[in-house]
C-alpha cells in the first residue's frame, strides 16, 4: 500500500537558457479578415502633362438653318466705275430730209455778193430735224453723212460752193462759164459735231456778183433750192 505524499520539497535553482530549438513549420493562412474602413481623400496631386490630340471626329449633320437676321444698314455708295465699251452703232432711225427755196424776184438781194450765201427763204417737204437758222443756213442735227443739192439760177457766168460751219468745203464748188443755165450741185457732207450748219455761198475771192435771175425763161418767179437729205 502507497504511503501518505511527503510535503513538497524546496524550488531548485533554475538552470541555464537551453538552445534555441529549430524553427516550427508556417502554419496555414488564416482567413482574411474584414476590410477596413475608407480613409479620407489625401490632396490632389500636381496636373499631369497633356495628352496627345485624339482624331478628328466624323463631321456631325448639318443643322437647320437660323432664322434671317434683321437687315443692317446700308453702306455707303461704292465708287463710279470705268466706262465700258460703247457700243454698237444703232440702226439708222427715219429718214430725215428737207427742202429750202427761194422764189425771184424778191426772195434774194440784187446780186449775192463774194463770200456771201444765197437765200432760200422758204420751207418745202421736211421730215425729221434739218431745219433753218435764217433765210440762208441750215442746221444739220445729227453727225452723220448728208446729201447736199443745190440749183441756182443766176444771170452771169460764176461758181457757187457749200460751206460747213461757215468752212468753204473745197471739192463741192460748182460753176458754169456762160450765162445760160442754172448753176448745180450735189455733194456728200460729212459733219462731226451736232447741230453744223451748212449754206450755199458766191466764194469769196471772187470777182462778180450773182444776180439770182428773175422769171427765168417765162414770167413765173423762178425757183432756186437746195434739198438735205440724212444718209446715215
Amino acid at each position: 500500500m502507497t504511503g501518505a505524499r511527503g510535503a513538497q520539497g524546496l524550488q531548485g535553482v533554475k538552470g541555464d537558457t537551453g538552445p534555441q530549438g529549430a524553427t516550427g513549420s508556417t502554419g496555414a493562412t488564416g482567413a482574411t479578415g474584414p476590410g477596413g474602413a475608407t480613409g479620407s481623400q489625401g490632396p490632389t496631386g500636381p496636373a499631369g502633362p497633356t495628352g496627345t490630340a485624339g482624331a478628328t471626329g466624323a463631321t456631325g449633320a448639318t443643322g437647320v438653318a437660323g432664322a434671317d437676321g434683321a437687315t443692317g444698314p446700308a453702306g455707303p455708295t461704292g465708287a463710279t466705275g470705268a466706262d465700258g465699251a460703247t457700243g454698237a452703232t444703232g440702226p439708222i432711225g427715219p429718214a430725215q430730209y428737207a427742202e429750202f427755196f427761194a422764189q425771184m424776184p424778191s426772195d434774194n438781194a440784187p446780186t449775192v455778193a463774194p463770200g456771201s450765201a444765197v437765200a432760200f427763204p422758204k420751207d418745202g417737204p421736211q421730215n425729221g430735224a434739218i431745219v433753218r437758222s435764217g433765210a440762208s443756213s441750215f442746221v444739220l442735227p445729227d453727225i452723220g453723212t448728208y446729201r447736199v443739192a443745190f440749183t441756182v439760177p443766176v444771170t452771169e457766168a460764176g461758181q457757187l460752193e457749200l460751206t460747213l460751219n461757215s468752212a468753204a468745203l473745197p471739192y463741192t464748188v460748182y460753176g458754169r462759164a456762160t450765162g445760160t443755165t442754172q448753176i448745180a450741185g450735189e455733194a456728200l457732207v460729212t459733219t462731226t459735231t451736232v447741230n453744223s450748219q451748212i449754206a450755199v455761198v458766191n466764194p469769196a475771192g471772187e470777182s462778180t456778183a450773182l444776180t439770182i435771175t428773175p422769171l427765168a425763161g417765162g414770167t413765173q418767179p423762178a425757183v432756186a433750192s437746195v434739198i438735205i437729205e440724212q444718209l446715215r
